[in-house]
């Protein structure tokens, strides 16, 4: 596994380990001796390591994992999962918000509505982008699009990856809490199968305004919060010293939210996170979405908006 890439703190031992390895490497090249075994041992010893490391991260490693600089965008796996995508623009009232894209795709011949957060990946894009905080225009397109595949019978996949709504004040002008709640309200009922997927941030609203979903999956190392560490660290204790103590608290990594049952299940993230290998990440998230299409496109529509009021109807329900 010294392929791995490693960027943050708890990635330092198995950096260390792979830094072992390359000096063993050139001890042999230089003095021709045979290390296969030494190569061998340090090996086993980086795979031990890092599925160790992987398997135990943090609240805030796993946020920090989720806005990994190369971790795979909408963009990136609409190109992955998709044969073919026609972008659409504009919400009719306003503008077209860059921070959400949508437009009609095939996935595995299959005619689909791809709606999703899109970040940039450099300072330039994430401008255009507003860095996938989407305003009130961004989400009335979004309904939009949704009408428009209920309209057709086409299902809707939906990426979700946004620090949060935009939170300035013409947004709120606009009517940024009214277009949310609305998205919420029309996709309760939409007539169409919705697939939603946190394929990296999920804060608040702006997350909730298109995860109203049959199935509401996240990857292995995202994050899915009414706020984020760092706000909530600094509403309760003033200071955003105590992000990781706050990540903790909120209970919002995938097995957290599985677990209390807000999600439908865990999509498995190759060794060391998507960004080690886009492309089987890509494969596992198409495979996915090819099968529970198959299963909720053989349900009556009546049932599916009946389940799907039905299961977040249920969410926060107390027994006493």
């Amino acid at each position: 596994m010294n392929e791995i890439k490693t960027s943050f703190d708890f990635e330092k031992p198995i950096a260390d380990l792979v830094q072992q390895v390359e000096k063993v490497k050139q001890v042999a090249e230089k003095t021709k001796v045979d290390m296969s075994a030494t190569l061998e041992e340090l090996q086993l010893k980086i795979d031990e390591t890092t599925k160790e490391v992987y398997s135990n991260l943090t609240g805030w490693q796993k946020v920090q994992m989720s806005r990994h600089a190369d971790r795979p965008q909408t963009m990136d796996y609409i190109s992955m999962i998709c044969d073919d995508f026609i972008e659409l623009h504009g919400d009719r009232t306003v503008k077209d918000d860059k921070a959400i894209i949508g437009g009609f795709a095939s996935i595995n011949g299959q005619t689909v509505m791809v709606i999703g957060h899109q970040k940039g990946k450099n300072t330039k894009e994430r401008q255009y982008r507003n860095f996938g905080m989407a305003n009130p225009e961004g989400y009335r397109k979004a309904l939009r699009l949704m009408r428009l595949a209920e309209k057709f019978n086409k299902p809707v996949i939906s990426f979700i990856d946004t620090m949060g709504a935009y939170p300035g004040l013409e947004a709120e002008e606009r009517g940024q809490g009214e277009a949310i709640a609305r998205n919420l309200l029309e996709m309760s009922v939409l007539k169409v199968p919705i697939i939603c997927i946190v394929i990296g941030e999920g804060a608040s609203g702006g997350a909730l305004g298109i995860g109203i979903g049959d199935r509401v999956y996240m990857l292995e190392h995202t994050w899915y919060s009414v706020i984020s560490p760092e706000s909530c660290s600094s509403i309760l204790w003033r200071s955003w010293d105590f992000k990781e103590k706050a990540a903790e608290c909120l209970k919002l990594t995938s097995e957290d939210m599985f677990g209390n049952h807000l999600i439908d299940g865990i999509i498995t993230e190759p060794l060391g996170g998507a960004h080690q290998n886009p492309e089987l990440m890509g494969q596992t998230l198409k495979d996915k979405i090819i099968g529970d299409l198959a299963i909720l496109g053989k349900e009556k529509t009546d049932k599916l908006i009946e389940k799907r009021i039905n299961k977040f109807c249920a969410m926060g329900v107390v027994n006493e």
